[in-house]
């Protein structure tokens, strides 16, 4: 079925996926105090190369390595992340709590421009041993390579807008995947049905810290934000980013679980959510994920 799916997306680049077997799934009930390991050097890496051949289940070409000092704009662009020992050790003990849970299904990560769901979805997709795809990327391919930005200038959002909703369509009938969303997806109801045959999770950032990132990379490969008029690039870009907040805002709200930076910073003490790493976002993920599995289970005990 899924290679079925990906041979009629017509994109050349994507790997056929062999159907994944459903675990079977009991009452969750998980415990939040971690297991005692030796502290060792861990990096987190997940290279995950196509193997069509094999009748074994094929992978999206993805790396994550852990080991984290800085971390730039670009970086959140790019999805190269480095975190610490401890931290990576976190990630991968809280992955291994939730993924017999999580019996197979997708998580769909949600959110405005430059809130990291590239960078979050591959932190995630390498701890959990999943696929990950971005439906920008998987947009561009099924037009011929064609940018994002191109497509907007070319055809008009309409038309961005039904492929979009084409990939996530064909997206949701396999399993074991992360998925990047585009910004807008949120806006068509008909994508909310074809998510939430997985888990989606909204990024929360603050419309200052958006601002900030995308200010430092430019605006060439966000059409939306690329039709501002000439000025301050920080203050284009928030008042851009704040108009389609009024126009997202609520929908981001639609999401099984929601991954606060704000509420993160805090926690941690912080006063910025600059100096979240993208592995304590991905960790904050995973608690959200384990909250709604719980309350999910919850729900069915109680008959709901």
């Amino acid at each position: 079925m899924e290679a079925k799916v990906l041979h009629k997306l017509q994109c050349p680049t994507w790997i056929a996926l062999e159907k994944f077997p459903r675990k079977s799934s009991g009452s969750v009930r998980f415990s939040r105090r971690m297991r005692e390991e030796k502290r060792l050097r861990v990096l987190i890496s997940a290279q995950m190369e196509p193997n069509v051949a094999s009748k074994q289940r094929s992978y999206d070409s993805v790396k994550v390595s852990c080991t984290f000092n800085s971390l730039s704009a670009s970086v959140l662009e790019s999805g190269n992340v480095h975190a610490p020992i401890d931290e990576a050790q976190v990630l991968k003990n809280k992955s291994q709590e939730i993924e017999p849970y999580l019996s197979g299904r997708c998580i769909y990560l949600v959110g405005m421009m430059g809130s990291g769901k590239t960078t979050v979805g591959k932190i995630l997709s390498g701890v959990l041993g999943y696929s990950f795809f971005d439906c920008d990327t998987l947009i561009e391919q099924s037009v011929d390579g064609t940018s994002v930005a191109e497509i907007f200038k070319l055809y008009g959002e309409g038309f961005f807008r039904e492929k979009e909703t084409e990939v996530l369509q064909k997206l949701s009938l396999m399993r074991q995947l992360v998925v990047s969303t585009g910004g807008g997806a949120v806006t068509r109801p008909i994508n909310w049905r074809y998510m939430q045959k997985g888990i989606s999770v909204w990024l929360d950032v603050p419309l200052e810290a958006l601002a900030q990132r995308i200010a430092a990379v430019g605006t060439d490969s966000r059409p939306l934000l690329h039709q501002c008029e000439s000025g301050d690039a920080y203050t284009e870009a928030l008042n851009r980013l704040s108009t389609l907040w009024e126009e997202r805002g609520e929908a981001y709200a639609n999401a099984n679980a929601r991954v606060s930076l704000e509420n993160i910073a805090v926690k941690l003490g912080h006063k910025d959510v600059s100096s979240l790493t993208p592995v304590t976002i991905a960790i904050e993920a995973l608690e959200q994920i384990e909250g709604f599995l719980k309350e999910e289970d919850d729900m069915a005990i109680a008959g709901y």
